[in-house]
């Protein structure tokens, strides 16, 4: 008997072992303050790049941002990285703003004038300078915000071509240079006391572009691919 009750324990075992299902792994997500960490190293990065340029020592930022140098390097293991993710964190705010000037159904000139100050506030061209020869200019990342980009003011262009707001000799490359210009603080001095004339003469800038128009512009219309060259 004793055997007996033995073996069909160990039968039971047996049939347990093989009716089993493995219980499936979930990828740990992130913590909540891993996140925020993250998005401070971001801003704080942004920040200082604008101010004083790409150069900027590694531990500012992260005391800028207040936390460890350890917790900066963790999240992004180079200055190529950190670079690449502030560059895409202002181009998905801007594609960002590009939308929703879309989705606006009113004057369709001041939607597009929306956007600019909007784009201005990113402050695209103080930014441009960090993806120098070293830097992977045609990450998937960066390329697909890009084309976003362009596709969307384009669409908000011809749209107020369409209304008759906006002039027709003008194209993308000289709506985002023109942005890109007035936007850009002294190089490296951080100096933020002209900031308070971005939006003035921003605005002037927008007003040339109104149809109809007074005068006719010199040259021809900077199209997205002079901005490639």
């Amino acid at each position: 008997m004793h055997g007996t009750g033995l073996t069909g324990t160990t039968k039971r075992e047996e049939c347990t072992v093989q009716t089993a299902t493995p219980v499936p792994r979930k990828a740990p997500r992130p913590r909540a303050d891993a996140l925020r960490n993250r998005e401070r190293i971001v801003t704080a990065a942004r920040e200082m790049f604008v101010e004083f340029g790409p150069d900027v020592p590694l531990d500012e930022v992260a005391r800028r941002a207040g936390v460890g140098n350890a917790t900066v390097y963790r999240n992004f293991p180079d200055r190529d990285a950190l670079v690449r993710e502030v560059v895409c964190s202002v181009m998905d705010r801007t594609v960002r703003a590009a939308e929703q000037a879309l989705s606006e159904t009113g004057d369709a000139f001041e939607a597009l004038e929306r956007f600019a100050h909007t784009a201005a506030d990113e402050r695209i061209s103080a930014l441009c300078p960090m993806v120098s020869s070293t830097f992977d200019q045609h990450h998937p990342d960066l390329e697909d915000a890009r084309r976003r980009a362009e596709s969307l003011v384009a669409q908000l262009m011809d749209r107020a071509k369409a209304a008759g707001q906006l002039r027709a000799d003008v194209e993308y490359g000289d709506l985002m240079v023109g942005v890109a210009q007035l936007s850009r603080p002294p190089a490296g001095t951080g100096c933020g006391n002209a900031d308070r004339f971005l939006h003035r003469l921003l605005q002037l800038f927008l007003d040339g572009m109104r149809a109809p128009a007074p005068a006719v512009l010199p040259g021809t219309a900077v199209t997205v691919e002079d901005l490639r060259c």
